[in-house]
């Protein structure tokens, strides 16, 4: 055998995994909610591209409102913390095909007023490079009782 031949099989299985981890897997988005309900910024923006989007489920623009690169994104998910210092995303069920997915969750949170949340929602996703380069949230707009 032609000692070039023996590196690649030597190496093949090493190069295979480096491409499968370019693919993003439930486990992934399991990893991910449970970064958010740990209010842990630091593993959520390791989650996403430098150049990510998140699209607010509310705000002044028909479609929410956006945040684009890391900085902004990062200030975004920690206005969520500090409006809902309890946040918390339960039942997560998460969905992927191919550079799409989704998960859909139940959020609960109590705002400094007391007012409490507690509304079904889902997060649409666009991956790049085996990260979230897009985060596009929906939720449920409640009626106070």
């Amino acid at each position: 055998m032609k000692k070039g031949a023996l590196i690649f099989l030597l190496l093949s299985p090493t190069l295979l995994m480096a491409q499968s981890n370019k693919e993003v897997t439930v486990d992934f988005l399991e990893s991910f909610a449970d970064a958010f309900n740990a209010h842990d910024i630091t593993a959520i923006m390791s989650y996403m591209t430098e150049d990510c989007i998140f699209e607010a489920s509310a705000g002044p623009d028909f479609n929410g409102e956006k945040f684009a690169g890391e900085k902004q994104v990062k200030e975004a998910f920690e206005q969520v913390f500090a409006t809902f210092p309890d946040a918390h995303w339960g039942n997560a069920r998460h969905f992927i095909s191919g550079n799409r997915g989704f998960t859909e969750w139940i959020f609960t949170g109590t705002k400094s007023d007391g007012s409490k949340v507690e509304v079904t929602g889902c997060d649409l996703f666009t991956f790049k490079d085996g990260k979230i380069a897009i985060k596009n949230s929906y939720r449920k707009n409640r009626l106070p009782k």
